[in-house]
């Protein structure tokens, strides 16, 4: 795969190297010899790390790539290496979504990728470089991190364990690096997980409150057809865009968007726990579970080929852990516990696979009409991802 071209890389204002101080310095990602060094910055940072999975280089590739990435085709963006003697050890992105500042009705500048090593004085020549990136382009708040693939947070507790697929994770001193630059607290996410011997469980009471929410409103869970992949995933998109639009950091998700997506997943997903609830087969809500195939990428250190292919295809099939990536519902059927039945057919499907761990990940710190059921399944909360800002002067 190819990466962009130096050209592609979208800088209003080309920016000079920027502020350094002593052994370190910041510098911005021109060239794809750069953007190679960029991509492969983590593996500096977390080669002593036992909790840290490494990202498919391939996938990493597709990511920071226009070609490849819908979303970039909507962003202004600039990527931040950080060097000390020479020797990238740190990185940053900073990036303008148009698209999601139209929703939001304010330019937010965002930033997101960063990895950088146990020191503060290179973190603070980093976000400095992108807050001032962020206000040559008219921003008037640096809010972050932020990914290129629907990722969002940092991770401000319990390091202790690897991350569930598509979920981010870094060093227990990165709280530190942002809050020391004056960075401070918009919202918190909260991770919830069933584990450590506690099988999922489906309380039987909830069992007849799904019947007779079904049958009440007229409603139908049912799984994606597989084989009209395209369709399907179009259709999961325009009922998971109008589940969320009204939610804090809401990114409406194109249909190429989603298409990249369901590329970058298709070996992985079970189609029989990617749902939608519907009523006289109008789509009202949808849950999008994934296997977490990070058991498997840890292994694989970062390639794909030549057998990592074939240990991620047949690896699969043992998996027992699971994340629950997206459940909503659209206005006008939420707080009628709804959700109820894509928890009841959840367990129906995974009862029999017998799952070691099941997480729903990526819950609003807010947003009580989740949290609420979710505690009320045995659901506890094991993790707490934090999205910081701050203004631009």
């Amino acid at each position: 795969m190819m990466l962009y071209p130096p050209e592609k890389i979208k800088i209003k204002k080309k920016p000079e190297a920027v502020r350094g101080d002593m052994a370190f310095s910041v510098k911005p990602v021109q060239t794809k010899k750069d953007l190679k060094r960029f991509i492969k910055i983590p593996y500096t940072v977390y080669k002593n790390d036992p909790f840290w999975v490494p990202p498919l280089l391939y996938e990493e590739k597709r990511k920071y790539t226009a070609d490849s990435n819908p979303m970039l085709e909507h962003c202004d963006y600039q990527h931040f290496m950080l060097y000390k003697n020479d020797n990238p050890v740190g990185r940053i992105s900073g990036f303008i979504n148009h698209v999601a500042n139209e929703n939001w009705g304010e330019k937010r500048g965002l930033f997101g990728s960063y990895e950088c090593i146990d020191n503060k004085e290179g973190a603070q020549l980093l976000f400095q470089a992108v807050y001032d990136w962020l206000k040559s382009q008219g921003a008037s708040l640096m809010q972050g991190p932020w990914g290129f693939s629907q990722e969002c947070g940092l991770l401000i507790d319990n390091f202790n364990s690897s991350p569930m697929v598509m979920s981010p994770y870094n060093p227990s001193y990165y709280p530190d690096q942002f809050e020391f630059y004056g960075l401070h607290k918009a919202k918190d996410v909260f991770v919830y997980k069933i584990e450590n011997g506690n099988s999922y469980n489906f309380p039987k009471k909830y069992g007849q409150v799904a019947h007779n929410i079904a049958k009440r409103y007229g409603v139908t869970i049912r799984s994606i057809n597989f084989a009209d992949m395209k369709n399907e995933t179009k259709l999961l998109v325009k009922t998971a865009n109008e589940s969320t639009k009204d939610n804090w950091g809401y990114m409406v998700v194109s249909d190429q968007e989603a298409d990249s997506l369901a590329e970058s997943l298709k070996m992985i997903v079970d189609p029989d726990i990617i749902m939608l609830a519907e009523i006289k087969g109008k789509p009202i809500g949808y849950m999008i579970v994934l296997p977490d195939v990070n058991v498997i990428l840890k292994k694989l250190k970062g390639r794909l080929f030549p057998l990592g292919l074939f240990k991620l295809k047949f690896g699969i099939k043992k998996i027992r852990d699971y994340r629950i990536w997206g459940l909503g519902m659209i206005p006008g059927y939420r707080r009628k516990a709804i959700d109820v039945l894509f928890y009841n057919r959840l367990y129906d499907v995974l009862a029999p696979k017998n799952p070691s761990c099941v997480e729903a990940n990526y819950v609003l710190e807010d947003n009580m009409s989740m949290n609420n059921p979710i505690k009320k399944l045995g659901f506890k909360k094991a993790n707490t991802y934090r999205v910081y800002e701050k203004s631009i002067q």
